[in-house]
């Protein structure tokens, strides 16, 4: 880690602000948390600083509200459910940033939390507004940023605050810096990369920097569709990346060079309709119907990955093997969570649906490191400056 952190500063009696990422999915019937993975997550931190001395100004995102005030996107439900987590009470602001919040502010003591609302009911706050990031920055001594899944966003909370305020990381930004810089800089060999997921698009930048480190791709998920595509087999309704061909081509190119060992399905199990009652079959990958969709990977595949797991000193998985959500299509996605969890190796999953799957299955416990991030692990993974961190001071 190349950037401060909350260990390098002292905190005593100072306010900070903290950006987290508590963009948690809600219930949109009830408004109840699903998954409070995120909030556990940057828990470290908020105790570090109390523990220290500190008190704390939160502040999040929640949603697309698009600058205007939506009262199913507040993050009060996040605040009840942090207090229950944190074990003390949390206050709730009344809004972004105003006269009232200010005064909210000043009251605070040392070892007490407020939560500002939701940053983007504020349109400045995507607009990385000079002046809203100032009246944040006004608000507190310091800065932290542990919200390492909107760090790839220069907004005024991530990128523009730090402008202002003395700025560090989190110990969960830390972490995510230290695991997918092992996963991409330094790995223990050999390093299995497993990609899945609905589309090639969004990886061709991580995929190009880890081929010259990585010893074997295995591919799986939406996205073989286009590898199929490309080795001319039928692929029936699934839909491919005509524009990823060519770099599709350039990495079994790399495979039968014997550079790097390409995986692919073996078989597939498909169905005629996208549907969670759809009727699953299991066929060889070379025997596709043309009336029918590939919506996971078959068993034989299962156990080509896995052997090339377990035998892996470092595994990064990005992208579920199939469409996980429905039982019936769900095997290879677990088996994979649980291939993981079996191995010895340095296990990193990207964030995203990866990381709910391997939430939904109980093993994201039994990982390494489950990145918060998505599209920031994946940006960050392609050799990509993220400005919430490049904007925080640096070590030396």
């Amino acid at each position: 880690m190349t950037k401060k952190t909350v260990n390098d500063i002292n905190v005593n009696g100072k306010r900070v602000l903290v950006r987290v990422d508590f963009n948690v999915p809600l219930n949109p019937e009830t408004g109840a948390i699903l998954d409070d993975s995120r909030i556990r997550a940057s828990l470290p931190t908020l105790r570090l600083l109390l523990d220290r001395g500190a008190s704390i100004v939160l502040c999040s995102h929640m949603g697309r509200p698009k600058g205007r005030v939506d009262d199913k996107l507040s993050l009060a439900p996040v605040a009840r459910r942090l207090s229950d987590l944190i074990g003390q009470p949390v206050e709730m602001a009344n809004s972004v940033i105003d006269d009232g919040v200010a005064s909210q502010v000043d009251a605070l003591t040392a070892g007490e939390l407020l939560f500002l609302e939701n940053l983007r009911f504020d349109s400045r706050e995507e607009s990385n507004d000079p002046e809203f990031a100032s009246s944040l920055a006004r608000l507190a001594d310091i800065f932290v940023n542990d919200a390492f899944g909107a760090a790839h966003r220069a907004h005024a909370s991530t990128e523009g605050v730090a402008h202002f305020l003395p700025s560090v990381a989190g110990l969960l930004l830390e972490r995510e810096i230290k695991y997918l810089g092992m996963a991409s800089e330094n790995p223990a060999r050999p390093l299995t990369v497993l990609f899945g997921g609905a589309k090639i698009s969004d990886k061709i930048a991580v995929a190009r920097r880890l081929m010259e480190k990585l010893d074997v791709l295995l591919v799986g998920g939406g996205m073989c569709a286009t590898f199929f595509k490309a080795m001319g087999l039928e692929i029936g309704k699934s839909i491919f990346e005509e524009e990823a061909l060519e770099f599709v081509s350039g990495i079994m190119a790399r495979g039968e060079s014997g550079s790097v060992t390409v995986a692919l399905p073996r078989d597939v199990v498909i169905a005629k309709e996208f549907d969670a009652n759809a009727t699953p079959e299991t066929v060889a990958a070379t025997q596709v119907p043309p009336d029918a969709l590939i919506l996971d990977i078959g068993p034989e595949t299962v156990s080509l990955f896995r052997d090339y797991i377990m035998r892996a000193r470092t595994v990064f998985w990005n992208g579920p093997m199939g469409v996980y959500e429905f039982p019936a299509f769900s095997y290879g996605t677990r088996s994979m969570a649980q291939a993981l969890a079996d191995s010895d190796a340095v296990t990193v999953v990207g964030g995203g649906s990866t990381a709910d799957a391997v939430a939904a299955f109980g093993l994201a416990d039994r990982m390494d490191h489950v990145s918060t991030g998505g599209g920031a692990s994946l940006e960050f993974l392609g050799g990509a400056a993220l400005p919430g961190v490049a904007a925080l001071m640096d070590a030396t």
